[in-house]
């Protein structure tokens, strides 16, 4: 019997809404419990799904349950009632960071980042996922906020590939929610460039700071 099996983590793809009878039916395929009892067990991890990133799970579902099921041996559902992804431990979870790592690569997976750079979050102990909104640094509304997006965006994403590159990094703007992944140093120098083009400091300035830090990186290696 695979692992997969052994887990009784057999998955339901994504389906559109149905009755809640046969929506119950088909959870306790998943967990092996009825919905009552997931809803009241401790151990169970909700990742909501944004409306926009539905068409992005459905295609990469099968691969996400084989990662989280296999490799992290813990089980998975997609609850469509809730429009969330739920995870918890199984009986042969092995690692205590297991829940943790699978909740912030489905977490990094929702907010946008290609599979592959959240699928990272699992397989590098030195990397991290920081979400900060444009409002923390500065209250902008309107059409200056939609200015400062810009700025940190760039003519068709220059600026935000240039910091990307620079500090080795990937980040995420939707509205105003900035996402960055990478490790710890990493994710400060680019959140710092990105809050100095929010406190209006001149594009080409910051620039000249990425250069820095990218020749930097270079001698370092």
């Amino acid at each position: 019997m695979c692992i997969r099996d052994s887990i009784n983590a057999e998955y339901m793809g994504i389906m559109e809404e149905k009755k809640e009878t046969q929506a119950t039916k088909m959870d306790e395929i998943n967990f092996g419990q009825s919905l009552e009892e997931i809803r009241r067990s401790p151990e169970v991890i909700h990742i909501s799904v944004p409306h926009h990133r539905l068409s992005q799970l459905r295609q990469n579902w099968e691969l996400i349950v084989k990662t989280v099921v296999e490799h992290m041996k813990l089980q998975i559902r997609m609850n469509t009632k809730k429009k969330a992804v739920e995870i918890r431990p199984s009986s042969q979870t092995e690692s205590s960071s297991a829940m943790q790592k699978a909740s912030d690569f489905l977490k990094a997976f929702m907010l946008g980042f290609e599979l592959q750079d959240a699928l990272a979050l699992l397989r590098l102990d030195d990397l991290y996922l920081d979400s900060f909104e444009i409002k923390d640094v500065k209250r902008l509304e309107h059409d200056h906020l939609s200015r400062c997006i810009g700025r940190i965006c760039g003519e068709k994403g220059k600026t935000k590939y240039a910091i990307e590159n620079a500090t080795k990094t990937r980040i995420i703007v939707a509205g105003s929610k900035i996402s960055i992944l990478g490790t710890f140093s990493n994710i400060k120098f680019a959140k710092d460039a990105i809050c100095s083009l929010i406190l209006g400091s001149p594009p080409g300035k910051v620039y000249s700071q990425l250069k820095s830090l990218s020749k930097r990186y270079r001698e370092k290696a």
